[in-house]
């Protein structure tokens, strides 16, 4: 079993940290995909959790795929292209859908570099703030691939088609700064200061009903394919389970009494 991913738990608030500092954190093995499913599945059967940070150990956040396991054909990268084909369905495409379908909020605390799949995995999560000493590239054409991980999905929806094209037809490296006016993050923070900062925002989420926070986050999801009709069919659905619920009441009253509320989660 590895221990690619170290969970850390404060009330509501979990920390996924991406562990493995002596190889930047790059991704070759199904246990290291493996690792991240898991780690979201528990994230889903705590309806107690929040908000979730993703980071990485040492200097980077991901480095992407381990280039020495593509050379040697090892892990995920193995025999033949049929059998890669279903490598990449089984290891890194199922990380890929369980960490963008995890139910909490996500944010990636992008600590150092963020590179091919280590960027699409940035862009798996809800949010991404950036150390300034991040650094962001989509980064397939350097080494004769293409994004296999869905970053042709997931990268246009976060910056754009145009910006999305531009970087993934040169394989440029931005900067904090450039990647914030991107948009492909919301935010540049010291080196220091990254996870302070990103724990603050994960307690101002936190703050909210943890039920209306997921039911919030897959309407969002969702909107980004359905049809106004679908969407409104599922938001309906939504706000009637969501009218409720004791935390409903309960922020309710607080806020005609002029007091915090106490949210439970039921």
């Amino acid at each position: 079993m590895t221990d690619y991913v170290r969970y850390e738990q404060d009330g509501p608030i979990v920390t996924l940290t991406l562990n493995a500092p002596e190889k930047r954190n790059a991704i070759s093995s199904f246990e290291e995909c493996d690792a991240i499913v898991e780690a979201c599945r528990r994230v889903n059967l705590d309806r107690q959790v929040r908000c979730v940070i993703l980071t990485g150990a040492g200097t980077a956040f991901c480095s992407g795929g381990d280039l020495k396991a593509m050379r040697d054909k090892r892990g995920i990268m193995a025999g033949s292209h049929a059998d890669m084909r279903e490598n990449y369905r089984r290891g890194v495409q199922r990380m890929a859908q369980a960490l963008y379908d995890c139910d909490a909020p996500t944010i990636a605390a992008v600590n150092g570099p963020a590179i091919g799949l280590g960027l699409d995995v940035a862009c798996m999560c809800d949010i991404r703030i950036a150390s300034e000493t991040a650094t962001f590239a989509e980064s397939f054409i350097k080494v004769g691939i293409v994004p296999g991980d869905g970053g042709a999905w997931l990268l246009p929806r976060v910056v754009g088609m145009s910006m999305a094209l531009e970087m993934s037809f040169t394989g440029d490296t931005l900067d904090a700064q450039q990647a914030l006016a991107a948009r492909l993050v919301s935010r540049v923070v010291p080196a220091g200061e990254l996870m302070e900062a990103a724990r603050a925002l994960a307690r101002r989420i936190a703050a909210n009903p943890p039920d209306a926070l997921r039911m919030t986050k897959r309407l969002l999801r969702e909107g980004q394919y359905m049809r106004l009709p679908s969407l409104l069919e599922l938001s309906a659905a939504y706000q009637a389970l969501a009218h409720s619920t004791e935390d409903h009441r309960e922020a309710v009253n607080a806020m005609l009494e002029r007091r915090a509320p106490r949210f439970t989660g039921r």
